[in-house]
């Protein structure tokens, strides 16, 4: 098959012939039909990931079809439309998983960078973590929601019962989760890059009621915010701008040094927090949210062969929405 190969830190992925992979005991081999960039990726590559299986294939937002059964698989069969999002794994018996939080298990395993991901024409996945999928959304346009909506969901469902919130950054994430928010009738306030009009434009016509720059307070005191940016100084901003007892929550893997700030930001029990990974049950209940919203899902497709291009664009930041790879 033909696979983007990752193997070293900082080079460019590579185009390769490499054997298909062979489905074990539980799991599925399936058939890539596309498969979302993200900027989980590009850590990877840039190594703020550490210790990623090299060589390896990226890619954790993968759309596909089930190819081949492993041996004792029982919850899919060939032809199965499914997905493969970032947890592919875990223990299922520490204190984690036996209480539903499965997605910060210490022996978790995640796709794309401790096992192989969709970077390639086929692979393979633990039958256990493989999301089925209904078909309101296309391939190309299913694919952000596996990661880029099921991280924003989860961070949105951490934030609580809110009227008012924050998106810091607007990318693949927050451009799929303002509809969600909308949809249930939150008021979003978007800051991006300080004179971004376009994107900020972007999100006034996706249901935004207010758009400005990381520099600027929001016209109103915000109930809770999410730092979509890997931008540890944006902390304080947000703080800045979220009102007493509110909630401030990182939706990144990764974020640049926390500068230190003024504990009053903090007092009067506001909260800051973060979001790790994601959980099964967090994709069954997000796919069957989605099924209802009738989503705008703006995407830039790329060629398998062209992944390098994407993880630029999405470095430059001059992508707006998702950026796709289409592979089959």
């Amino acid at each position: 098959m033909r696979a983007m190969v990752f193997e070293e830190v900082g080079k460019p992925l590579i185009l390769k012939d490499i054997p298909c992979p062979i489905p074990q005991p539980f799991e599925v081999l399936i058939k890539t039909k596309t498969c979302g960039v993200c900027r989980t990726d590009l850590h990877i590559v840039d190594g703020e990931l550490l210790s990623p299986k090299l060589p390896l294939i990226l890619g954790h937002q993968v759309v596909g079809i089930v190819d081949q059964l492993g041996v004792s698989v029982t919850k899919h069969k060939v032809g199965d439309r499914v997905g493969i999002p970032w947890l592919g794994s875990c223990c299922q018996a520490c204190e984690f998983c036996t209480l539903g939080k499965e997605n910060l298990c210490d022996k978790a395993v995640y796709t794309g960078y401790m096992r192989d991901g969709g970077y390639a024409e086929y692979c393979t996945a633990h039958e256990d973590f493989v999301l089925p999928l209904s078909k309101e959304y296309d391939d190309l346009h299913t694919a952000p929601l596996l990661c880029a909506g099921l991280i924003g969901y989860r961070a949105f469902r951490l934030a609580g019962d809110v009227k008012t919130i924050g998106f810091y950054g607007f990318g693949s994430a927050a451009h799929l989760l303002i509809q969600v928010a909308c949809a249930l009738q939150k008021q979003v306030y978007v800051f991006t890059r300080p004179q971004d009009i376009e994107t900020q434009s972007f999100a006034i016509t996706l249901g935004a009621t207010w758009a400005g720059g990381s520099d600027q307070l929001p016209p109103v005191a915000l109930d809770a915010a999410i730092i979509f940016a890997p931008v540890g100084a944006l902390y304080p901003e947000a703080l800045k701008a979220t009102k007493k007892g509110g909630r401030v929550i990182s939706a990144g893997i990764h974020m640049s040094d926390i500068p230190s700030f003024p504990y009053s930001l903090l007092w009067g029990e506001r909260s800051i927090s973060s979001v790790a990974n994601l959980t099964r049950q967090d994709g069954l209940d997000f796919m069957q949210l989605v099924k209802t919203l009738n989503l705008q899902i703006t995407v830039s497709s790329f060629a398998l062969e062209d992944a390098n291009l994407a993880l630029t664009a999405i470095r430059t930041g001059k992508l707006v929405g998702s950026a796709v790879l289409q592979i089959n």
